[in-house]
């Protein structure tokens, strides 16, 4: 009874959010390796670098604010790929490229690659949907995810088969050559692809539910013992650094500093420099030595802006609390992995679009196609189909 109980509301929820979890699926695939084809992307912009001599941060802020008199960042984005623009920023969504060997301003972060991403991201969070409609989709997308998490555990139990011996556990772990109708092969393939990427959908489809509900964000703050933070409204841009208009000697000191900060972390790949306000003792540095998307290698840097000693040097700062709600937005991703997690979390969003479309195929075996066989057995014994008679008034 327990298990027939649990296998129809699997098959309720499945039918009910099955075509939203397969968009949410698709939209994984293709969301799989974005910042790497994003990276490729703005590493064409950048001149070959030949013999030509790298740029200091003093040149480009000044080439910069030439070039855009109205833009003032507040931060400056290194790389260490030889190919890779400057990123100076003035706030979420106001960004500059710029290329470190010519001081050219090559693009803003926006169109081409980007503007496809960020659509496909649209989708994948909220249909893409705009203005007043978009809380009403992600609550419904919220809903499917949440939906698709009960799909994963309760799928987990029901793959058990009823009589545990050899033969039976060998079709539900691998494909099955002598599934020979569609049925079958629907079936075996639900129960193989669902097995092999149970573990891996469960944490990718649990990770989401933080960032889609309040409380199960809060529940992850108080497994610490910590109070979860208040909620934010809209980011608000951040205000420019008075330093980009500073003299030209003030800038160079930015760049003896970005190198103390450089030593200090050997095998860097980003390192995110906050312009300080005129005036400031200490300037903050965050250094990445991983891919971007692995909080556990991220530093954060404080030095003395007068000599450049490194007063503090602190690796996967924050609370426990905020360092697992970090790793949970990663771990959703694979990212938190490197490149091996991303392409799990990409072959478990391809295989999860497979086990949507044969639960749906069998679903219509199951519940439509009997209806339709009974209502055409019915006409060709020549039985009248009961209609319903307009009412007059």
């Amino acid at each position: 009874m327990w298990r027939k109980t649990i296998f129809w509301v699997h098959l309720t929820c499945g039918v009910t959010a099955g075509l939203v979890i397969l968009m949410m699926s698709a939209t994984g695939v293709l969301l799989t390796y974005e910042r790497q084809m994003l990276g490729w992307a703005e590493r064409q912009l950048v001149s070959e670098p030949g013999d030509a001599r790298r740029l200091g941060i003093a040149e480009l802020l000044q080439a910069a604010r030439k070039q855009e008199p109205a833009f003032a960042p507040s931060s400056v984005t290194l790389s260490a790929h030889p190919r890779a623009p400057v990123e100076l920023s003035a706030g979420r969504g106001n960004t500059r490229l710029v290329d470190p060997y010519t001081a050219l301003i090559v693009g803003d972060g926006e169109g081409g690659l980007h503007a496809f991403f960020d659509a496909v991201r649209g989708w994948h969070r909220w249909f893409n949907a705009e203005g007043e409609h978009r809380d009403l989709a992600r609550a419904a997308t919220g809903a499917c995810n949440l939906a698709f998490l009960f799909l994963v555990l309760s799928g987990m139990y029901l793959w058990l088969p009823p009589v545990f011996n050899r033969a039976a556990l060998r079709v539900r772990f691998w494909f099955n050559p002598r599934a020979g109708t569609g049925k079958a092969r629907d079936y075996n393939w639900h129960h193989v692809f669902g097995i092999w990427s149970a573990v891996p959908l469960a944490v990718i489809v649990a990770s989401a539910t933080v960032f889609n509900y309040e409380w199960a964000n809060a529940a992850v703050y108080r497994f610490f013992g910590e109070e979860p933070p208040a909620r934010r409204g809209a980011a608000a841009s951040t205000p420019p650094s008075a330093l980009a208009d500073s003299s030209a000697g003030e800038l160079h000191r930015l760049d003896r500093l970005v190198a103390r900060a450089a030593a200090a972390v050997p095998g860097w790949q980003r390192l995110t420099l906050e312009l300080p306000e005129t005036g400031a003792a200490a300037v903050e540095v965050a250094v990445d030595r991983g891919t971007g998307g692995q909080p556990q290698l991220r530093h954060d840097l404080v030095l003395d802006r007068a000599t450049g000693e490194v007063l503090a040097n602190e690796r996967f700062a924050g609370t426990p609390a905020r360092r697992a709600r970090s790793m949970l937005r990663f771990l959703h991703t694979g990212e938190a992995l490197g490149w091996a997690g991303q392409t799990v979390a990409g072959i478990v969003s391809a295989t999860s679009t497979v086990m949507v479309w044969t639960g749906l195929a069998l679903a219509w075996r199951r519940l439509v196609r009997p209806l339709l066989a009974r209502r055409s057995a019915v006409r060709s014994a020549g039985v009248p189909l009961p209609r319903t008679e307009p009412r007059d008034g």
